[in-house]
């Protein structure tokens, strides 16, 4: 399973190509929209979520609700794009001394604007931010509900929720069932299950707005129901925890990731690290504890998967830091875009479709992927040998 997007922040709309869904999935549009409806909220968020109403289009590779085993094709317009027709549009200039409007010559430090000049030799950046802008990740969350709805037909489930914002800490999540903190964190305004920490970090979001500044977080994914074996101790580039990590520092903004206890294992003797493993005749091989989050030698271990990933504030501050105009040389403060004070509760709907995507392709990689009733039996077969092992 590959995919692949396109489009800009201004643009008409994004788009994102699917290779390898197994034939015979079903998947109609409402599968996708609950994702791209739970992306735009969170508080903290800027006006142009109230702009966008995303929803896609399926303009290939489903038909009468059912996966075909082409490419699939998901469209989400831009509802902004009226706007921005002069500005965005594809059509050359009619003379070379036609003024382009909302010209960026101010690289906003943190953003990929200075590096993408530089790499491309755009002296308008706005070349550059349309497209590493974090409105991409519309059509990334698209992509992601596809691989959940596989999953999902698979036996496989997953949750995300925010664990901190601004240095405001969530209590440990306690909860008995993975639909129970669901059910918490997507009521949340910031998908918090701690509603103490909840109060405190809607107030630190206030805060930074307040002052025109911005705030990051801490996001994490569990996902239940993945049969033990899938990755590869074989070769470092075959390793599922490796491809998971690289699709959560992919997203806009991440700058870390850690599974289980993390960073913390640093700190503690192997015994308080390693998780211990029993049998028993109902489950088969399980371990006692979770504090490698599912994984061992680059493979699942049958439990939940547990990802954590590091979000830096949002480099567009209303109250700009100083950069350089590259056409003058000259000191100015950066420039100004429409932004969010806070993204961490819709970033986490991201990095869930981040690996939710990862997940479904190592089960298509590993499995028969052609058909999806075989890929079904297949699994079922896997989990019941592996009881039985």
């Amino acid at each position: 399973m590959r995919y692949l997007t396109a489009g800009e922040s201004h643009g008409p709309q994004l788009t994102a190509i699917i290779e390898g869904l197994p034939a015979g999935m079903p998947l109609v549009a409402e599968d996708i929209n609950e994702n791209l409806a739970r992306r735009q909220k969170g508080y903290g968020r800027g006006r142009r979520m109230q702009i966008e109403k995303d929803e896609v289009q399926i303009l290939s590779g489903v038909r009468h609700g059912y996966t075909l085993g082409s490419p699939v094709t998901l469209a989400v317009e831009n509802n902004d794009w009226k706007h921005w027709t002069n500005i965005m549009g594809q059509a050359p200039l009619e003379t070379d001394s036609d003024d382009v409007k909302r010209k960026i010559t101010r690289p906003r430090p943190g953003h990929a604007d200075l590096n993408g000049a530089l790499k491309y030799g755009h002296r308008d950046m706005r070349n550059v931010l349309e497209r590493s802008s974090a409105r991409e990740t519309t059509v990334r969350v698209a992509a992601g509900a596809a691989a959940k709805k596989l999953l999902s037909l698979l036996g496989i489930e997953l949750a995300c929720h925010v664990i901190e914002i601004g240095g405001v800490k969530a209590q440990p999540v306690r909860y008995d069932s993975l639909q129970e903190l669901k059910d918490k964190t997507e009521a949340s305004p910031v998908r918090c299950y701690d509603s103490e920490a909840e109060v405190q970090m809607m107030e630190a979001i206030d805060k930074a707005k307040k002052n025109g500044d911005s705030i990051g977080g801490i996001v994490e994914v569990i996902a239940e129901g993945m049969p033990a074996g899938v990755g590869s101790y074989v070769h470092y580039d075959r390793k599922l925890d490796a491809k998971l990590a690289a699709a959560i520092v992919s997203i806009n903004a991440f700058k870390g990731v850690e599974f289980g206890i993390g960073f913390e294992a640093a700190r503690k003797p192997g015994s308080e690290v390693h998780d211990e493993i029993v049998w028993n005749e109902e489950q088969g091989y399980y371990r006692k504890s979770n504090r490698l989050g599912g994984f061992e030698g680059g493979m699942t271990t049958g439990m939940p998967i547990v990802v954590r990933g590091v979000m830096k504030p949002i480099p567009t501050l209303y109250k700009p830091l100083q950069s350089v105009d590259i056409e003058t040389k000259e000191p100015f403060s950066a420039s100004i875009e429409r932004s969010d004070s806070c993204a961490v509760p819709a970033a986490a709907v991201v990095a869930e479709a981040a690996i939710a995507w990862e997940l479904a392709a190592a089960i298509v990689g590993q499995y028969y992927g052609d058909r999806f009733e075989t890929l079904k039996l297949e699994i079922e077969d896997q989990r019941k040998q592996m009881r039985e092992f």
